[in-house]
């Protein structure tokens, strides 16, 4: 890794700070009142690190009997990594697995070889108006660890690290950064971590990973003269040793990791290094060759045609 000098940005051109390589706008979508921001992929980038998808889900306000509700779907070759800032989600997939995660706290489902989950609300979440605000990345799983067995990890709030100083506050997720490292077990050198920044604090970003990325949740930030809002994935060059300063209060999600091993496909929900093994996972979906999820086996999202 060598470090390269860059040219002074110019004032109010986003682009022109030689240390970011893109700035993505996210696609928004809308599914009925629960709006959702999808980053990764996109036309500009596929992945970063092992992370091919992002999801800024919300922040959305749910009326009483309305919310999440995902049926049973399946997974291949890939880790779901999911984080609430607000609001709480109702997993539960085919291993047997069936709680809450709420804010703060972190589920990694690793698919492998293949898994189905359900993402719902509770009868009792139903009965007051409340909200939903959170990320949802999928992990491309290495090409050793594609046709693991499927497994589940849920870390609470205690476990994760947390590094908090003059206007930072820091939660590690994934990964190693500011001297501290996440327990959570990935087989990718990976990070993921929430930032919230006091207005004027710095958070320094070095250049521990070849991929790096910050996504603004909300609020506004300051890079090399450069401002950047809310809805935006900055995806730095490697090698440069970034300072992101707040112009306000702001929420920010630190993203990125080593290089994955070679390309991959997508595919609806199946990721591979194979396109011949994406095919066989639609087939197996198709005639129901997945297990089953316990306790809501009997509704699932058809294979899209």
């Amino acid at each position: 890794m060598s470090w390269q000098p860059s040219n002074d940005p110019i004032l109010g051109d986003a682009r022109s700070c030689d240390a970011i390589e893109h700035v993505i706008v996210p696609r928004a979508r809308d599914l009925g009142g629960f709006e959702v921001r999808r980053a990764l992929p996109a036309a500009e980038k596929q992945m970063v690190g092992p992370f091919i998808f992002f999801d800024q889900m919300g922040p959305a306000e749910f009326l009483i009997g309305a919310g999440i509700d995902v049926r049973p779907h399946p997974h291949i070759g890939l880790a779901t990594v999911t984080y609430l800032f607000e609001g709480e989600v109702f997993h539960r997939d085919s291993l047997g697995t069936s709680l809450a995660i709420r804010p703060g706290e972190v589920n990694l489902m690793t698919a492998g070889r293949g898994i189905v989950h359900s993402e719902r609300e509770t009868t009792q979440a139903k009965q007051a108006t409340r909200q939903l605000f959170g990320i949802q990345a999928w992990a491309a799983l290495p090409k050793s660890h594609e046709e693991a067995a499927p497994a589940f990890a849920h870390h609470g709030t205690d476990e994760l690290p947390r590094i908090a100083g003059e206007g930072k506050r820091v939660r590690l997720v994934m990964g190693a950064a500011y001297g501290a490292r996440s327990p959570v077990e990935f087989p990718h050198e990976s990070l993921f971590a929430e930032v919230v920044l006091a207005p004027g604090a710095v958070l320094p970003l070095d250049p521990d990973y070849d991929e790096r990325a910050v996504y603004i949740a909300s609020g506004e930030i300051d890079i090399a003269g450069d401002t950047f809002t809310q809805g935006r994935l900055l995806v730095f060059k490697p090698g440069d040793r970034i300072s992101i300063l707040a112009n306000t209060q702001s929420r920010l999600v630190l993203l990125g990791g080593e290089p994955m091993d070679s390309a991959r496909h997508i595919w609806w929900n199946f990721v591979s290094s194979s396109k011949e093994r994406i095919q066989q996972a639609k087939e197996d979906w198709r005639h129901k060759r997945f297990a089953l999820v316990p306790g809501d086996d009997k509704e699932f999202i058809p294979l899209p045609e």
